[in-house]
């Protein structure tokens, strides 16, 4: 499928659309200007190069709706992480913003939030602040005077004994499914990566993405398959065990019903063999320029039949394929069958044949309405057979009705709200369901990991954007191999969305905080003891930053930011 498609988009305040200003002052309404206000700045802890910060305004005046706090730093410090606010900096000049949960202040009211930064040499607190254009006359300056010595480790949330009460601890006795990967689409139709973008998208360096699959089309014209041998040699050379899939979207046009690539129609039956053998040429000439195709799909969507390149299956002739002629692909493992919507009629047919069972690897399926029709969960049938499910296609970006050069912009949260509630959810559910792999659409376009460059939308070709860091969350950090391990959670933590995995000495935990409040000194246990904790955060301002950990024991302490991702890798 080409179209996003589903609904519940994740609306957008009229003051969120003021993220993408870097202006210092908003202008206040009538009525609603700052008489007076006092504000506390204080510098909770700070750890070499780095600092987290807490501001409360207190509003002596007139009650205000919608404000805006700006400050400048004189130190060359630097904003990243916030929770609570919209935070923008332009050169020494910072701006914080309310947001829809933490908006009105009234008449002897507060509003408070925080943010971590960057800073070199000294870190001075700021000692003027106006609230809404206005200056603070009530009192300004910090209450918590900043620490002069930077501690010899991050900085130290409060960390429990070894023994202390945990909100997250992981069970790796209890197992679930082995993961294949994470991966994006080649372009399907015409181009490629370049080798630097591919780089970008499988690479494990900074500003990498660290894609472990890629998915690319299989031609029904031989003389195109060469579009693709570059890109996907560079993926396997410059990843980390990536995995190629390879999907048709149609036969040839003359071994159809319809005598057409598009608008469906069936395989003719006695052109089943010479599909098969269509489908091991491909495989071999891959393999012949030094490229191995891990995974070959029978079809991509066998249930849709529009007006590009497709071919409909039923279940049943699935089945038939597989059984008869599923044996003459070689050096690859098949696919069935990438229904639209993880369609089980098109699957357990196979499932349940013997023959046809021992001749495939993988059960495919996009996501395009897998949760409305109840089926974001663990496939029972193909678990019964070891068969790994993997996720192989979603196309979602209704956010483009916010304004089409919202892409471009890093901190965009029409963006952020559905990359965080519509795509890494949804990645979260897929783990959770015991799927092995997710793929999204194409890893090259301006509302995918990589901007395309079309001027219209306002990415740069080639850079990454903040969907796929994001995805990189995931990507980069749990890797093909690792197991997917039991945990229990706290009250606390009760906010957060936590898959665990297992692997390479390191137990990984993936954290989605979809909540509108910090998780603040949330403590971590690993079945043994720790040797050294790394914890990673994407948000709305901050792309994969590394985040401070105190380590003791078998136990980690971090803070987990409001909207935000986080990843925490333990070596044991």
């Amino acid at each position: 499928m080409r179209k996003s498609r589903g609904a519940n988009v994740a609306a957008v305040s009229a003051g969120a659309v003021l993220l993408a200003s870097t202006a210092v002052a908003m202008a206040a309404p009538a009525g609603a200007a700052a008489a007076s206000c006092s504000v506390d700045y204080s510098v909770s802890s700070q750890w070499q190069g780095g600092f987290g910060a807490n501001v409360t305004i207190t509003n002596l005046g007139d009650p205000v709706s919608g404000w805006a706090l700006t400050w400048s730093y004189s130190a060359g410090q630097t904003v990243q992480q916030a929770w609570n606010t919209s935070l923008s900096q332009s050169g020494a000049a910072v701006t914080a913003r309310n947001v829809d949960y933490n908006g009105a202040i009234a008449t002897n009211g507060t509003a408070s939030f925080g943010f971590n930064g960057s800073w070199a040499g000294s870190n001075p607190a700021p000692t003027s602040f106006a609230l809404n254009g206005v200056a603070c006359t009530g009192g300004t300056g910090p209450t918590t005077p900043p620490p002069t010595t930077p501690p010899p480790t991050t900085p130290p949330p409060t960390t429990p004994p070894p023994n202390g009460p945990a909100d997250i601890t992981v069970n790796s006795a209890t197992r679930y499914q082995t993961v294949d990967g994470f991966g994006a689409a080649t372009p399907i139709w015409g181009g490629t990566w370049s080798t630097a973008e591919t780089q970008t998208l499988v690479g494990m360096g900074a500003n990498q993405l660290g894609l472990s699959i890629v998915r690319t089309g299989l031609s029904p014209v031989s003389s195109e398959w060469s579009t693709q041998v570059n890109a996907l040699k560079t993926a396997k050379a410059s990843g980390s065990g990536v995995k190629i899939l390879a999907s048709p979207w149609t036969a040839p046009a003359a071994w159809k019903t319809n005598n057409s690539r598009v608008n469906g129609g069936k395989l003719k039956t006695d052109y089943y063999d010479d599909y098969a053998i269509h489908l091991n040429s491909y495989v071999q000439y891959m393999r012949n320029q030094g490229v191995a195709i891990d995974v070959t799909s029978v079809q991509n969507e066998p249930d849709w039949h529009p007006d590009y390149d497709s071919m409909d299956w039923s279940g049943t002739e699935l089945r038939n394929f597989v059984r008869d002629q599923g044996a003459r692909v070689q050096n690859t493992r098949l696919m069935v069958a990438e229904a639209v919507n993880m369609n089980y009629t098109f699957t357990d047919p196979t499932l349940n044949d013997t023959t046809a069972r021992n001749n495939i690897g993988y059960i495919g399926g996009h996501l395009y309405g897998t949760e409305d029709s109840g089926r974001l969960r663990p496939y029972s049938l193909a678990e019964q057979y070891n068969k790994p499910v993997w996720m192989t296609e979603w196309n979602y970006h209704e956010a483009d009705g916010s304004g089409s050069n919202i892409w471009g912009n890093p901190s965009n949260l029409a963006v952020w709200n559905e990359t965080l509630d519509d795509i890494m959810r949804t990645v979260h559910k897929s783990m959770e369901s015991n799927w092995s792999a997710y793929i999204w659409w194409y890893g090259k376009r301006y509302y995918s990991f990589i901007g395309d460059g079309e001027a219209a939308y306002g990415t740069t070709a080639g850079a990454p954007l903040k969907r796929g860091y994001a995805f990189s969350q995931y990507a980069k950090f749990v890797r093909p191999g690792y197991q997917r391990v039991a945990l229990t959670k706290s009250s606390k933590a009760s906010p957060l969305e936590v898959t665990a995995y297992q692997g390479d000495g390191k137990i990984t935990l993936v954290i989605l905080n979809r909540s509108n409040s910090p998780v603040t000194n949330a403590v971590i246990r690993a079945p043994q003891n720790v040797t050294r904790a790394e914890h990673y955060l994407t948000s709305q301002n901050a792309n994969v930053a590394s985040q401070p950990t105190s380590v003791n024991g078998g136990q980690a302490t971090i803070n987990v930011g409001a909207r935000s991702i986080s990843t925490v890798v333990f070596t044991l």
